[in-house]
């Protein structure tokens, strides 16, 4: 029997932060909801799900964005993990990314959660750091702003014309990781050394 993936999309709840870069997450799964087909429902997990397949006899995945704030994702992680009999190597963290270009996407498997609140709580209460992630560039603040304030702001009006594309690929690469592993999804998603 095939393994159900759960793919978290990580943000903050509420109108006020969905435009947010550091919603992006849940941008990609609202993505992934229209090419699986459905629409995200309560779930007593403190985050609304969606479970279906990607794709005609594709993988089952459940969708989730947690309605906690970004820096206490790990309880409706590890609950929606619980819940549905997942172990945390078929859990996919979808979270914005700092270090990587704004216009790019990367994946990894466990490693250090680089100042990031919401992989820290996940680490924390799935007990382990050994689950995908599917970083989602927002490049780096301009000057001397705040990494915390530009996280907490909303995509310029130049990036906001190219967030489709970037929307895209992140579903893509969740998509090809859960169909044919890491390995391919990398190879897809990174840049080929020079």
């Amino acid at each position: 029997m095939a393994e159900t993936w759960l793919v978290v999309g990580l943000g903050n709840p509420g109108p006020k932060y969905s435009g947010n870069r550091h919603n992006v997450g849940q941008m990609v799964l609202d993505e992934l909801a229209g090419r699986v087909g459905g629409t995200f429902s309560s779930h007593r997990s403190r985050a609304v799900v969606l479970e279906g397949r990607l794709g005609i006899g594709g993988p089952r995945v459940v969708l989730a964005k947690p309605l906690t704030y970004m820096n206490e994702s790990g309880g409706p992680v590890s609950a929606a993990a619980k819940f549905y009999g997942i172990d945390p190597e078929h859990v996919i963290a979808v979270h914005d990314e700092l270090d990587i270009p704004f216009d790019a996407v990367r994946l990894k498997r466990g490693g250090g959660e680089g100042g990031h609140n919401g992989l820290r709580d996940i680490s924390r209460a799935l007990g382990t750091k050994d689950y995908y992630r599917v970083r989602v560039g927002v490049g780096r603040p301009p000057g001397r702003t705040d990494p915390a304030d530009f996280v907490l702001h909303d995509f310029s009006p130049t990036e906001r014309k190219d967030l489709p594309f970037l929307l895209g690929e992140g579903a893509d690469a969740v998509e090809l990781l859960v169909r044919e592993g890491l390995l391919a999804a990398q190879q897809k998603h990174h840049p080929a050394k020079a």
